[in-house]
């Protein structure tokens, strides 16, 4: 049975990190050695996936630790290259164990396909007679997906919106199943658009997805009970506190909630980059869901249960795939779903938000008591210590000392570096 409770998992090297990370994953010896060879990814692969290819391009990919989601625990897979958001969603994610784990939702798999006409005679009569042969548009648009509809999936409705001025859009709702669904809506778009056009006497326009996938929501909520939060010098309500006070200060200030938000997606993107999703599609249809109601707004926000637990809710549109697309030529995306054990892209999609949730816990919970450097820095530190040539044990060595003197540069590492140790033992170490 999989857990996520692994202590001092950091602790061990990256090769026992592979060797344990395989036995709780049931993956044969060597299995995560083959997958990211090359990092996932040969270049001759690479040549054959996008355009201009002239190389692959790394970025470290990490296991989130502690998450327990509906009752179940996760080894969540993340790619992200910013020192800190693994350890911090994974510090959170105990948290919120403690509190029962994270708890979650999902909408079907709805995707929004785009028709736009304009110049629409009669927009009123238009619509009338679309949605009077509204089981014949569905009908044509499941003959242009057979396999998706073997799949169970296809057209479940139209949505009819006036946008003035002769301009009618024309939303064509299909379940993807577990596809993110770009190119099947796409090619429901394009086919069923001549049809509409002529029911409707307008001229085409645009046929495509949208990215604001409304009817694809994800809803996390979870308690943290108030002892947990506690740090040095700081109780664990005032902490609560200092967190709630946060979420409003992101509800009445849309400067603030960019910032609320952008902790957010630091445990979403990276979950949504290792299972190989398209992360620019996830951060465009979340913002648009954040300013929904006219104004930018906070993602998840926090609020002083009656028991005085600090409870939690996100609600954002997540559409994500575990088949197709990437997954197809990248062995480290499919690594990604293994690690996870994910079944469906629902659970894929509440799982990455609840990761979500988690780093938000972390960044406000640090923002409320000592600030958010502290930490960043302590783990920043082996970047710079990296960069200024140390190797090896040299790296923590060299961390500790410029993070304890409070100068994280790569000038104060090179000094350090020199102190600890002689030329011969930095040509050994590299």
């Amino acid at each position: 049975m999989v857990t996520s409770r692994l202590p001092g998992f950091y602790r061990l090297s990256l090769i026992e990190r592979r060797r344990l990370a395989e036995s709780v994953m049931g993956l044969p010896t060597g299995a995560i050695d083959r997958a990211l060879a090359l990092g996932g990814l040969d270049p001759e692969t690479a040549d054959k996936t996008i355009e201009n290819v002239i190389g692959t391009y790394a970025m470290p990919l990490a296991l989130g630790l502690n998450v327990q989601m509906n009752g179940r625990d996760y080894l969540v897979p993340m790619v992200v290259e910013e020192p800190s958001v693994v350890a911090a969603a994974s510090n959170a994610a105990k948290m919120v164990r403690a509190g029962g784990g994270f708890t979650t939702e999902s909408d079907a798999p709805i995707m929004i396909a785009q028709i736009q006409l304009d110049r629409v005679p009669d927009v009123t009569g238009a619509i009338e007679r679309l949605a009077a042969r509204k089981d014949e548009l569905l009908a044509l648009a499941d003959s242009a997906v057979p396999n998706l509809v073997a799949r169970g999936g296809g057209a479940r409705d139209l949505e009819l919106r006036d946008l003035a001025d002769g301009w009618l859009v024309v939303h064509v709702l299909v379940d993807c199943r577990d596809a993110m669904g770009a190119n099947l809506v796409n090619t429901v778009a394009e086919s069923l658009a001549p049809h509409v056009a002529a029911i409707t006497g307008g001229r085409i326009g645009l046929r495509i997805l949208s990215n604001l996938t409304s009817h694809r929501c994800v809803r996390v909520r979870c308690r943290v009970p108030a002892k947990v939060l506690a740090t040095e010098g700081f109780t664990g309500e005032e902490v609560r506190d200092g967190i709630v006070r946060a979420s409003e200060f992101a509800e009445r200030d849309p400067y603030r909630a960019a910032t609320h938000n952008k902790g957010i997606m630091n445990g979403i993107d990276p979950v949504v980059i290792a299972t190989g999703n398209d992360w620019r599609a996830v951060e465009a249809g979340a913002h648009a869901h954040a300013a929904r109601h006219g104004k930018y707004g906070p993602m998840c926000t926090w609020k002083v249960a009656a028991d005085g637990a600090l409870e939690g809710f996100l609600e954002l549109p997540l559409a994500l795939g575990i088949v197709g697309g990437t997954l197809r030529v990248h062995q480290g995306a499919r690594l990604g779903l293994e690690a996870a054990g994910i079944d469906s892209a629902q659970e894929l999609a509440m799982l990455a938000a609840s990761v979500g949730v988690a780093s938000n816990l972390a960044a406000l919970r640090a923002l409320a008591t000592v600030g958010i450097q502290k930490g960043h820095m302590a783990l920043h530190a082996r970047s710079v210590a990296i960069a200024a040539g140390a190797r090896g044990a040299l790296v923590e060595q060299v961390a500790a000392e410029i993070h304890e003197s409070g100068t994280v540069t790569v000038e104060a590492a090179r000094e350090a570096l020199r102190r600890l140790a002689p030329e011969s033992d930095l040509q050994a170490a590299e």
